[in-house]
């Protein structure tokens, strides 16, 4: 909260009591003064001292457990809870206020079967399921209406390796294939198409480090040219960019032909080597040793230097250019909005900064409120909005044009403070996913009743004007 916004909404808001300068004593809701809320029975003088208690500060932003704490002790009467509701609603400030907030049904934990820390859930769009998995390679399979069809073990090679996990899972959505990343230094493509769904086609193996993270894109005007990319333990970026993929992601050998089920295994060296002639490799090496923490040309860790890099192909060439942010307390994650073409990063530092891609100097907006450590963002792009995760489990939504909180989740989060958090948002189903190790919870919103006044029951057929009584009589 700045005290700017905080004074504008106070008094355009919030009059003071009934009489203007007198806090009324025992108002109840249903009398005419109205619902006794704590904004209703301030005094003028009240306001005075909330606003000095902002001018006073080197900052004019106060974070909601520092408003409560004050306000208690400035004002000197009303409760804490009063306070913290008080803040929500100003939190929501001016124009911000006409923006469209989503309420949610009651957090729902979905019955998994995971054993180990889940690491990654993704929509299948063409067949309408969610996928979750779980470190210990265990794959989820879900229907829309959320109900668990199947669970099954993906692995390797090495079924009983207790050094085997899976790190990442993606969707290769314009040709019907999921990718699946092992600690073992392997990638291995399955064909949803199949007899066998979610067999083995492709596994690509040596390489020099164990990715971590994985994206892909696709050009949605030409299915033949998409880029999966990936991070390693080691802070190399790389990727694949394939130019033929609705035909054939890798060459097969002459003997796979014979089967076209049967799994190829491909070297990385066949593929650094240009032996692949429907795909060429892409890597930069910027992260200098750091576990890279997600990656989709946009690439980030932890680290102070190169927090975050962004590299990108230009036109028919296959060279690398890059450049990046440096984040002095690194960051957690991050996520993109392309079409307002901002970086949404989560900070170590209770911060989620808001940077655009052609300026690396500063960010272009910072989003206070958090009292712990960010550590999941993710954009609501219909809505400008986004959602952001703290390791004190706070959810708070954002409004992107104004740079506000407009609302705190309260949730009952799991309470363990040692948690591996993931985020996945079905923004079409208004489905958000938040995982917390093995487990899988879920915050829906609720249908959005329209606004708008229904004069008939059922659709309108007919309009006339009647000219004498200068009404508009519908049918």
């Amino acid at each position: 909260m700045s005290y700017q916004n905080a004074a504008l909404e106070l008094n355009k808001g919030s009059q003071p009591g009934p009489k203007g300068l007198e806090r009324t004593e025992g108002v109840t809701e249903g009398e005419d003064h109205g619902p006794a809320l704590l904004e209703n029975q301030l005094r003028v003088d009240d306001f005075v001292k909330i606003q000095r208690a902002f001018e006073s500060r080197q900052t004019t932003c106060m974070s909601r457990e520092e408003f409560v704490q004050k306000m208690t002790e400035i004002v000197g009467w009303g409760t804490k809870e009063e306070y913290g509701a008080l803040f929500d609603k100003v939190d929501v400030a001016q124009d911000a206020k006409a923006t469209v907030v989503p309420q949610w049904k009651d957090l729902e934990f979905l019955p998994v079967k995971h054993k180990d820390t889940i690491q990654k859930a993704i929509f299948l769009k063409t067949s309408s399921r969610y996928l979750t998995i779980s470190k210990e390679c265990l794959l989820g399979i879900w229907g829309e209406n959320l109900k668990l069809q199947e669970t099954l073990p993906i692995t390797s090679d090495a079924l009983k390796l207790k050094h085997l996990w899976v790190t990442s899972l993606v969707s290769l959505e314009n040709v019907n294939k999921i990718v699946v990343a092992f600690t073992t230094k392997e990638i291995c493509f399955y064909d949803l198409l199949s007899k066998d769904e979610f067999s083995c086609e492709y596994k690509l193996q040596g390489l020099k480090g164990a990715p971590v993270c994985m994206d892909y894109w696709y050009d949605p005007l030409d299915a033949n040219e998409s880029i999966l990319s990936f991070g390693d333990v080691t802070g190399k970026v790389q990727a694949i960019a394939f130019t033929t993929a609705w035909i054939s992601l890798f060459e097969r050998p002459a003997s796979a032909c014979e089967d076209e089920e049967a799994m190829v295994t491909i070297q990385w060296a066949e593929l650094l080597s240009g032996y692949h002639k429907c795909c060429y490799t892409l890597q930069h090496k910027l992260h200098h040793g750091d576990w890279v923490r997600q990656d989709a040309f946009i690439s980030s860790t932890t680290s102070k230097t190169n927090t975050v890099v962004l590299a990108w192909r230009e036109k028919s060439k296959k060279q690398l250019k890059m450049t990046s942010f440096n984040i002095a307390q690194g960051i957690h994650t991050f996520d993109y909005h392309y079409r307002l073409n901002l970086i949404a990063t989560a900070g170590t530092n209770n911060k989620v900064g808001l940077w655009n891609p052609y300026v690396v100097s500063k960010p272009v907006g910072v989003l206070w409120g958090h009292s712990a450590s960010v550590i999941a963002v993710q954009f609501f792009a219909a809505r400008k909005q986004l959602f952001s995760f703290s390791k004190d489990k706070v959810l708070r939504l954002w409004d992107i044009q104004h740079q506000l909180s407009i609302q705190r989740i309260a949730c009952s989060f799991p309470k363990s403070q040692d948690v591996r958090c993931l985020f996945h948002f079905d923004e079409a189903r208004g489905r958000l996913f938040i995982s917390f190790n093995n487990q899988l919870a879920l915050l829906a919103m609720k249908s959005e009743a329209s606004k708008r006044v229904k004069s008939h029951q059922k659709e309108v057929t007919c309009v006339l004007y009647n000219s004498v009584l200068k009404q508009r009589p519908q049918h």
